[in-house]
This record gives C-alpha cells, structure tokens and sequence, in this order.
C-alpha cells in the first residue's frame, strides 16, 4: 500500500461526505417548503453511497502479481445517486396557507429537522475524521523523508 493510495481513499470519503453535507443542508432549508416546481411538497433527500476503487485496473492489476494473490485493492466511497424519501409528510390545518385545499390542511414536507441536525453531526465528523486520516498520511510521509536525510 503506497501512500498516495491512503490519500485517495480519504479524499474521496471527503468528497462524499461534502455531498452528503449539501444534501442535508438543502433539506434543512426546504424544511417548510409546501410548493414545488413539480407541484406538492419538498420532498426530503438522502445520498447512497457505493465502494469505489482508488486505483485504476493497471494499478490493481500490477499490484497483484508484483504483491501476489492475497493483496487486496483499496476502497474508496462515492456518491452513487441522491434519492428521495418516500415517507409521508405530516398533514395540518391551516385554511389561511396559499396551498391549503378545500377543506384547509396543507401537506407539509417529510423532514424530521432534529433527524437532519443528527445526520448533518455525523457527515461532520465523518469529514473531520478524514482530513485527520489525511494530516497523519502527509506526517508520516514527513518522518519518512526525515529518516532518510
């Protein structure tokens, strides 16, 4: 394992959790967004992450016959795709709203804000975790060229 190969593994997970991060961030602020474009209420947003290999086919290719069968490639993460929720959003009564039906409720977006903060917490730390993974790669390169001198 080279330690470009670590770098690329934390470089994508921070690009990944950025996306995540907008991702919520555009939820929390449609939060009370009871009309759409394509009609209806905002509907809440969610990433779906896949593995990714860091390395090119050459790269894991070349690293298995030189390492031998049991070497492995490292995984990245990406975005695969942003998706909707499918959960119902609450129904109130308000017949004074601009997008109250007849009988005066309105349908309001499925976003549950205190399960948005919780996951914007957790797409925080993710990314706080990874620039750290990505600051002990970059020291301990450091040593290394130190040991050399």
């Amino acid at each position: 394992m080279e330690m470009s190969d670590s770098m690329a593994v934390s470089v994508s997970a921070l690009d990944a959790q950025r996306q995540r991060l907008n991702v919520i961030s555009s939820n929390l602020a449609n939060a009370q967004s009871t009309h759409t474009p394509g009609g209806g209420p905002y509907k809440r947003r969610d990433v779906v992450f896949q593995s990714t290999p860091v390395a090119s086919p050459f790269q894991r290719t070349f690293r298995q016959v030189s390492t031998g069968p049991g070497a492995h490639a490292l995984d990245g993460v990406k975005v695969l795709r942003v998706k909707e929720d499918a959960r119902p959003g609450q129904v109130i009564y308000d017949p004074r709203h601009p997008d109250a039906d007849k009988k005066g409720y309105v349908k309001m977006p499925n976003i549950n804000v205190m399960e948005e903060m919780v996951n914007m917490m957790g797409a925080s730390r993710a990314y706080e975790a990874n620039v750290q993974a990505i600051n002990a790669t970059r020291a301990m390169g450091s040593k290394a060229l130190e040991i050399g001198r």
